[in-house]
């Protein structure tokens, strides 16, 4: 079974990291199995990948999400100020220009976190804009910017990204996010990671009620 915690779960690629075992910064949580592959320097993930980081703001990633190469999270500190004429960031620079600025940028709104919920595959390429929210099993195309919140189970591409199509029916994605098979002991995933794969929500809802039926609760970790 795949340790969770190991840096290179493929040893022979390199290219390919587990983040949670990575990442070093109070500002990002990464779920298990979430993994980055990049053919040039994956293990630089923080410093490359998540930028801007400058605030108390907070990235979240879920579990069992696939990151391709070139995926970006851009973070508040990206921001500019947009309440007058100019949206030069004087304050950045110091001296007497932050003295009389700083009240202006700490005073800025902030888009919050970004938080990326479970089973999230991200194309070659994509950008995250500060503060949104990606729901549990979308899928956001190659070269895609991610402006505004993404729906569970929905796939989204273009500049800004808007919504290509659901990926299941409104009642099947409640099945998958009652099941949230994510959760489930990695015993049990590994049972039914081909149906997990190739099966229906309606299969995963079964196999979530049969364990439920079983354990007396939801199957958790």
């Amino acid at each position: 079974m795949i340790d969770p915690d190991v840096l290179h779960p493929l040893p022979e690629h390199e290219r390919v990291v587990f983040l949670r075992p990575l990442v070093t910064s109070p500002t990002v949580e990464v779920g298990e199995y979430t993994y980055y592959d990049d053919p040039d320097g994956a293990a630089d993930f923080e410093r490359r990948n998540v930028l801007y980081a400058y605030g108390p703001e907070k990235l979240v990633i879920g579990r069992f999400c696939a990151i391709a190469t070139g995926t970006r999270f851009l973070m508040a500190g990206a921001e500019h100020p947009t309440m007058g004429v100019s949206t030069y960031p004087f304050t950045m620079f110091g001296g007497e220009w932050a003295e009389r600025t700083l009240d202006l940028v700490t005073g800025m709104p902030s888009r919050g976190d970004t938080v990326v919920g479970n089973d999230v595959w991200f194309g070659y390429g994509a950008t995250v804009m500060p503060g949104v929210r990606i729901g549990d099993g979308a899928i956001v195309a190659a070269g895609a910017v991610v402006t505004a919140d993404v729906p569970p189970y929905t796939v989204v591409g273009g500049n800004p990204a808007w919504p290509i199509r659901r990926r299941h029916s409104d009642t099947d994605v409640e099945l998958l996010l009652e099941a949230a098979w994510w959760d489930w002991p990695i015993g049990t995933i590994t049972r039914h990671v081909r149906t997990i794969m190739a099966g229906t929500p309606a299969e995963i809802a079964a196999i979530a009620e049969r364990e439920r039926g079983r354990h007396g609760t939801a199957p958790t970790t």
